[in-house]
C-alpha cells in the first residue's frame, strides 16, 4: 500500500455543520485518539473548519466536484465532467502532500477521491450516509458504482445496509454498520412541568422538500382549526441553490395566515439552547432517511418526539419510549400525534427524561469510536 499507514486523509463533500458534517469531527476525533495523523480536505470554508481543527485535524481546502440533483441532466453531467478534469492534478498533489495511507470519502457525493485515492495506491474506504430507497434501480445502482473501487464500506444503518445491498449487491460484503456518535448537551433541561401558552414545536433540519417542514406549516394549521395555540420553529436553512423552497414556504405560511405561529430560525451552529425553549420536537421527513441524528438529538434534549415512520428514522427512534411515529406526509397525523402527547404531557415529559439516559449510551461517542477504527480496517496505535 501505497501512503503512509498512519496517516489518514477524509474528504468531505462540504464544511457545514449537517448530520454527515458532524460525524466527520466524531471520525476526526476516533482517529487521532487512536494514535493517527488526520488531514480533512474540504471545498471551501465553512463553519466545520474550526471544529475539525479542535478535534485535531489538518484541514486543507481544495474544490471538488460533488454529485448534487441539480446536476443530474447531460449538461450538469458534462458540467460535473469538466470539474473532475480540473480537480485532478491539484488533488493528486494534495493526497501526495499528505502521503496519507488511508483515504475516507465521506458520502457518495465527492465521487473523484474514489478513483485518485485507488490509482494512487491507498487503501480506499467509503463512509455512506445516503440510503435512496425509493429512487429507481438504475439510479441507485449508477449512484454507488463509484464504490467499486472501496476496499473497505462503512455504513450508518441497518436500513442503509439493506438498500445497499439490493441495489449493488457486490458490495454488502465489504460493508460494516457503524452506528452514528451523537452528541448531547452539555446538561438537560428538564421540559416544562405545565403547557401554559403557546405549545412550542420544533423542526430541526436542512429545510428541503425531503425533510418535509411545509408538512409541519400544514399541521399547524390543523392544530390551529382544533383550538389548539402552538408555535412551531423551524431550525435550519435551505443548501446553496435551494432558495426558491424556502420561498415557497413563506408563501405557504402566508396563505394560512399563521404569521403568528411559525417562526423561521435560520441555521444555529449549536441547537441546545433551541431545544431546551422547545416542548415537542417533529422530525418530518417525506422519503426516505438512511439515519435520523435529529430524531436523536430530540431523544438527547429531553424531548418528546413525533417522526415519520420511515426507513432509517424508525432506526434512529426505536430507543425512545417518547417518540411517536406517524405517516410520512401526513399533516393531520401530526397533528393527532402533537395532540395526544399534550393531553398526556405528565408520562410523555417524564418518559424524554429518561430517553435522554438511555439514547445516550446507545449512541456514545466510544460506540462510534470503537466500531468505525475497526470497520476501516484500522487497529489503534496507541491505547
Amino acid at each position: 500500500m501505497a501512503g503512509d499507514p498512519r496517516t489518514v486523509l477524509i474528504a468531505n463533500p462540504g464544511a457545514d455543520l449537517y448530520g454527515s458534517d458532524r460525524m466527520t469531527v466524531e471520525s476526526v476525533k476516533a482517529l487521532v485518539a487512536a494514535g493517527y495523523r488526520v488531514f480533512v480536505t474540504v471545498p471551501g470554508p465553512g463553519p466545520l473548519i474550526e471544529l475539525l481543527t479542535d478535534a485535531g485535524a489538518t484541514v486543507l481546502v481544495q474544490p471538488t466536484p460533488i454529485i448534487r440533483k441539480s446536476l443530474m441532466s447531460v449538461r450538469g453531467l458534462l458540467k460535473l465532467f469538466r470539474e473532475a478534469v480540473s480537480a485532478w492534478v491539484p488533488s493528486w498533489r494534495l493526497l501526495r502532500y499528505t502521503d496519507a495511507g488511508t483515504v475516507v470519502v465521506n458520502t457518495i457525493t465527492p465521487p473523484l477521491w474514489f478513483p485518485l485515492a485507488r490509482l494512487t495506491g491507498r487503501s480506499v474506504v467509503c463512509h455512506v450516509h445516503e440510503a435512496e430507497g425509493t429512487a429507481n434501480p438504475l439510479v441507485r445502482a449508477a449512484l454507488y458504482l463509484p464504490l467499486v473501487f472501496c476496499q473497505r464500506i462503512v455504513i450508518n444503518s441497518r436500513f442503509s445496509l439493506g438498500v445497499l445491498a439490493r441495489s449493488a449487491p457486490w458490495l454488502a460484503d465489504r460493508t460494516r454498520i457503524a452506528y452514528n456518535a451523537v452528541a448531547g448537551p452539555a446538561e438537560v433541561v428538564p421540559p416544562r412541568q405545565a403547557l401554559d401558552g403557546a405549545v412550542r414545536l420544533l423542526f430541526m433540519g436542512r429545510l428541503s422538500h425531503r425533510k418535509g417542514p411545509h408538512v409541519l406549516i400544514d399541521a399547524v394549521g390543523v392544530l390551529e382549526k382544533r383550538g389548539r395555540h402552538v408555535r412551531l420553529g423551524l431550525l435550519g436553512a435551505v443548501y446553496a441553490g435551494n432558495e426558491a423552497y424556502e420561498d415557497e414556504l413563506r408563501r405557504q405560511v402566508d396563505a394560512k395566515g399563521l404569521h403568528d405561529s411559525v417562526d423561521f430560525l435560520g441555521f444555529r451552529p449549536s441547537i441546545w439552547d433551541t431545544v431546551a425553549h422547545s416542548d415537542i420536537v417533529l422530525i418530518s421527513s417525506v422519503v426516505d432517511e438512511p439515519f435520523g441524528n435529529t430524531a436523536v438529538e430530540a431523544s438527547l434534549g429531553g424531548r418528546p418526539l413525533v417522526v415519520s415512520d420511515i426507513a432509517g428514522l424508525k432506526e434512529a427512534s426505536e430507543a425512545a419510549r417518547s417518540a411517536i411515529r406517524v405517516p410520512a406526509g401526513d399533516p393531520e397525523s401530526f397533528a393527532d400525534a402533537v395532540e395526544e402527547i399534550i393531553e398526556r404531557w405528565p408520562h410523555y415529559s417524564r418518559a424524554a427524561l429518561e430517553d435522554s439516559v438511555t439514547v445516550a449510551e446507545r449512541f456514545s461517542a466510544r460506540q462510534y469510536a470503537d466500531a468505525f477504527v475497526d470497520a476501516i480496517g484500522l487497529r489503534p496505535l496507541k491505547g
